[in-house]
């Protein structure tokens, strides 16, 4: 038998991402690779250049751009692509093409493709795919609307380098906030919450980097906060609730009855030092898709350095902690709260 339209994809996938891995980071060519996309070379030696140079009024009703989540990564990860594409689509004045998770059950969950335009069926209208290069800067941006001017009045869908970073990505909340309130798969939402109660939850990053705290891989060591700190910062919080009415009426609550839900991996026993608070749940291993959703919901939220809880955070309307050294930036509001490595705020 012949292998599925489906495998050839991830096969092809698997194989854009193994050769992207020696290009980029084992022989840099971020460097010095312009001149390998097609976009590129359009836009600054074929007609493409004549056409940016020459043309006075520049057509983009029908550019579109979009970022594909990288299916080798987690569901965090991939939110992260799918935001990017969405910022950088306007950030260059163009419309977005929506691309499907890989996971049809995320997918559904999240809702962000419902009623939006989506980069299949632009592919089915002829539209052209082109890549365009990575860029992080004034200079660069500058080359990307070169390249995007080129293409004026073509029908062209632009697609970002595999995990273009996008740092603030607070910047599309409003937008993810409203599609996921509004996704048909909230009508089947289920939540565990005491509503008369505060509920407190703690996403405490374990499994993906096991005992990271001795890893010697910076790039794992950098993920890992350990118990103290997640103690420490709900000292100050309970301190907070107990104490300071303008907290509580900021969690929307007066109630000072407090549930705690720690989401994370492994045995009770690796949390036996949270018993001391009382009221705590114990949401281990409990299908991702539930922690997302119990994470949005909560009152108060306290992040870890992972995609998993930053996004939930993003969606929720709650009190979000989190930590210090995330490679993605906080916005400056009074429901954000920055603690610092000890967990102080």
């Amino acid at each position: 038998m012949g292998m599925s339209v489906k495998n050839k994809a991830s096969l092809h996938n698997k194989i854009y991402r193994k050769i992207h891995h020696i290009l980029f980071q084992k022989m840099k060519m971020k460097k010095w690779g312009n001149l390998f996309y097609r976009s590129w070379r359009h836009a600054f030696y074929l007609n493409g250049k004549l056409k940016s140079e020459n043309d006075c009024k520049v057509d983009l009703s029908d550019i579109y751009l979009t970022q594909i989540p990288n299916e080798g990564a987690g569901i965090g990860h991939q939110i992260s692509n799918y935001n990017s594409g969405l910022h950088y689509a306007t950030f260059f004045g163009l419309k977005h093409a929506y691309v499907n998770f890989k996971n049809k059950d995320w997918d559904k969950f999240l809702g962000f493709g419902e009623n939006e335009v989506t980069l299949d069926s632009l592919r089915k209208k002829g539209y052209k795919v082109r890549r365009l290069p990575y860029y992080g800067c004034e200079q660069e941006y500058n080359m990307i609307r070169e390249i995007i001017r080129s293409y004026s009045g073509e029908k062209v869908v632009f697609l970002n380098e595999l995990d273009q970073f996008y740092r603030e990505q607070y910047g599309v909340c409003d937008h993810l906030k409203r599609k996921f309130n509004s996704a048909e798969a909230r009508n089947k939402d289920e939540i565990i919450y005491d509503k008369e109660k505060i509920n407190l939850a703690i996403h405490v990053r374990r499994g993906d980097i096991g005992s990271a705290a001795s890893s010697s891989n910076s790039n794992i060591s950098m993920r890992w906060l350990d118990n103290n700190y997640y103690e420490n910062v709900l000292d100050n919080v309970i301190n907070r609730i107990k104490e300071d009415e303008d907290f509580r009426d900021l969690c929307g609550k007066q109630n000072k009855d407090v549930d705690i839900y720690i989401f994370s991996q492994g045995n009770k026993e690796d949390f036996k030092s949270f018993d001391r608070f009382g009221n705590v749940h114990f949401c281990l291993d409990m299908e991702e898709k539930k922690s997302f959703l119990h994470m949005v919901r909560a009152d108060i939220l306290i992040t870890s350095r992972s995609s998993f809880s930053y996004k939930p955070a993003l969606i929720s309307e709650g009190i979000k902690i989190c930590p210090p050294g995330f490679w993605h930036d906080y916005p400056n509001d009074k429901k954000w709260i920055k603690a610092d490595e000890k967990g102080q705020f």
